[in-house]
């Protein structure tokens, strides 16, 4: 059993260090770019319907291949633009080499444009990846593992994460919500056996008890596991918690058979004082008289008188039922 107060990510194996940082990727408003483009297409037409009125066959070749250029080049500019919405990013690839993350949402143009008409697709050329980096939960499946004390229990955890670092998420691991989850189960795992459903110690630390504390360990671990995606964790929770169906019932009488023992012990304790203070209140006496002298004592009570009124003051505090009243006509000992 391991119940140390050290972190919980002793056994996490140590992950290779990044190759690649983010950086943001240099580019432009859209709407200027798209306002150029436009522009540079309505000027290749214009030249090439202008080379026309020409009569001469060289000056109209030249403008005609002159503005088809104009508007290809205007075209291909047009490709380079991007729409970022909030909570997103644009991964972009020049010729495989990492280019920088768009971040800024709205109209974005990029230089160089992809050549390829699907963006998320990319090409070997140029791509523009798309990566969400709004705030996700993951919630597990209920697992069934061992605690600390070898006991079946179940148990289910949700994680509050996000993309912190869309370079190292896309080219650190071939899919981060995949390592992400199975991440995430591992560490569950490994805080499970780590620490058992109940301590039998006082000072030891348990799942049941030490809910806040433990998950914050777990979240510790889980960011040492998934750090090497780029991803933050910002939560994580237990959400099931129970022993596991073939020992729930022992458990339960045990943790019933617990529950009574700590009633009667507060019972006892509780009683223990009343009868101090009775026997205290029954030899000081009467409260201060106006002239600030004690009152005589209300009883003379020997060692043996104290010990029956004690027998019978516990009998009456610490019984389940009630006590039936018995008068005593004659002397105690007789």
């Amino acid at each position: 059993m391991s119940t140390h107060d050290s972190p919980a990510v002793a056994d996490v194996a140590e992950m290779p260090a990044p190759r690649v940082r983010v950086f943001p990727a240099h580019s432009i408003g859209g709407g200027l770019a798209l306002l150029l483009d436009l522009v540079g297409l309505m000027g290749g037409v214009a030249t090439v319907v202008a080379a026309t009125t020409f009569a001469a066959t060289g000056a109209k070749a030249a403008l005609i291949v002159l503005g088809i250029l104009v508007a290809v080049c205007s075209f291909v500019a047009m490709c380079g633009l991007n729409m970022v919405a909030p909570g997103e990013a644009r991964v972009v690839q020049l010729f495989g080499r990492y280019r920088g993350t768009i971040r800024q949402d709205g109209l974005r143009w990029v230089n160089p444009p992809p050549l390829s008409a699907s963006l998320e697709r990319g090409d070997p050329h140029s791509s523009r990846t798309k990566i969400s980096t709004r705030v996700r939960n993951h919630e597990t499946a209920v697992l069934k593992v061992n605690d600390a004390y070898g006991n079946p229990i179940e148990l289910a955890t949700v994680v509050v994460w996000k993309v912190e670092d869309t370079a190292q998420a896309s080219f650190e691991v071939d899919d981060y919500i995949e390592f992400v989850s199975t991440q995430t189960e591992a560490a569950v795992r490994h805080i499970a056996i780590e620490y058992p459903y109940d301590a039998h110690e006082e000072d030891g630390l348990s799942l049941r008890e030490n809910a806040e504390e433990i998950t914050g360990k777990l979240a510790v671990e889980l960011h040492a596991r998934v750090e090497a995606a780029g991803v933050q964790i910002i939560e994580s929770r237990f959400t099931h918690l129970a022993h596991a169906p073939e020992i729930a019932s022992a458990m339960l009488q045990r943790q019933r058979a617990g529950a009574v023992v700590a009633a009667r012990r507060q019972i006892v304790d509780g009683a223990v004082g009343r009868v101090e203070m009775a026997l205290d209140r029954l030899t000081m006496g009467a409260p201060p008289t106006p002239f600030g002298q004690w009152g005589r004592d209300i009883v003379e009570l020997d060692s043996e008188r104290k010990a029956a009124m004690v027998s019978n003051l516990m009998v009456v505090l610490c019984g389940d039922r009630a006590t039936q009243p018995v008068v005593n006509t004659g002397s105690l000992y007789q």
